[in-house]
């Protein structure tokens, strides 16, 4: 498989389609993210080691939907157990995607920790940010120049970080590829696109930040889009070949 470059309009496009796939049933859809939510924030209040689970089995639960967004598209109805399908299906290598992100991130975030002086730099710079009226001094300048100059950096390299992981866990789960050539290809399938990308994260952004007016009601609506959005920009980048063959026993089991 290789991923295909389309233009800078194919950004909006993902999102019509994926609210396309959430319009044919969403109030499925709302359920299976209100569940989706408890679950993380159950696991979150276990100490230590509940935001390491969250983010070892984000690309499981991310296969999941994947999986319904493809039912949905074949005219089939979607049911809670698609939200579990990724337990089911290429486990090992979803959890190692979640595992390579979470390494990558600590990585970075620690990298970026120790450019600015660690906790000391950080601690530095909110010592020396004019409180109350206070005048702005050359102090306060250069240590938040310093550490905007670090969080910028540490965005730089999470970017690829994030294209790498884009795409892994549906390349994963449909193409049955393992975790580090699932990376590898995401990484070059968003890299080829940078265009559409683009127009996507701007569009992405305007939406969530109207989806957050109404007391965040319209995450409900805004998280399943873009989720959705993922699994059409897939079909849209990569060859589609023998994908539905390789996948189609996965809910039958349920």
């Amino acid at each position: 498989m290789e991923p295909r470059s389309v233009a800078a309009g194919h950004g909006w496009q993902w999102i019509a389609d994926g609210f396309g796939l959430f319009r044919k049933n969403p109030l499925i859809w709302i359920v299976l993210f209100l569940i989706y939510f408890v679950i993380i924030i159950l696991l979150s209040v276990i100490p230590f080691i509940g935001p390491l689970i969250n983010s070892l089995l984000g690309p499981v639960f991310s296969a999941g939907f994947m999986l319904a967004c493809r039912d949905l598209g074949r005219g089939e109805d979607i049911e809670i157990a698609h939200l579990f399908a990724g337990f089911r299906c290429n486990t090992a290598q979803l959890v190692t995607v979640g595992g390579l992100y979470l390494v990558g991130t600590i990585v970075i975030v620690g990298a970026a920790m120790l450019l600015g002086g660690g906790g000391a730099g950080w601690s530095m710079m909110f010592q020396t940010m004019p409180m109350n009226g206070a005048p702005h001094t050359e102090a306060t300048g250069v240590a938040t120049q310093g550490m905007l100059l670090v969080f910028l950096a540490m965005l730089l390299f999470i970017m690829p970080l994030l294209m790498a992981y884009w795409f892994a866990p549906v390349l994963v789960v449909m193409d049955d590829l393992k975790a580090l050539e699932a990376m590898k290809l995401s990484f070059r399938a968003c890299l080829r696109n940078i265009a559409p990308f683009l127009v996507y994260g701007v569009i992405s952004l305007v939406l969530i930040m109207a989806a957050v007016i109404p007391f965040g009601l319209g995450m409900l609506v805004a998280v399943p889009v873009l989720t959705a959005s993922i699994y059409t920009a897939y079909r849209d980048i990569f060859p589609q070949q023998a994908v539905e063959e390789k996948t189609a026993p996965v809910m039958q089991e349920f």
